[in-house]
C-alpha cells in the first residue's frame, strides 16, 4: 500500500517572485527549480528538495513573499 505525504517549499527570505517554473499537476524531481526569486538584485532559485507532484502553487510572478511563506505544495508517494 502506498503512503502519501505533503511537503511545502517555503521562502527563506523576503523576495520578489520573478517566475514560477511549474504548474499544478506537474511532476518534479529533486533539484528541479520550481520558483525563481529575486532579492537584493540577486536571482535565487527555489529547488524541489523531494520528488513529487505539485498540488498547489501559492504564488505568481510579481508577488512579494515573506520569510516562511509557502510557495509550492508537493505530494510525495512512498511504496
Amino acid at each position: 500500500m502506498a503512503r502519501v505525504t505533503t511537503s511545502e517549499l517555503v521562502a527563506e527570505m523576503v523576495a520578489n517572485v520573478l517566475r514560477v517554473e511549474v504548474t499544478e499537476g506537474a511532476s518534479v524531481a529533486v533539484g528541479d527549480t520550481v520558483v525563481l526569486l529575486e532579492s537584493m538584485k540577486m536571482e535565487i532559485p527555489v529547488m524541489a528538495e523531494v520528488a513529487g507532484v505539485v498540488t498547489a502553487v501559492k504564488v505568481e510572478a510579481g508577488d512579494v513573499v515573506q520569510e516562511g511563506d509557502v510557495l509550492i505544495e508537493l505530494r510525495r508517494f512512498f511504496a
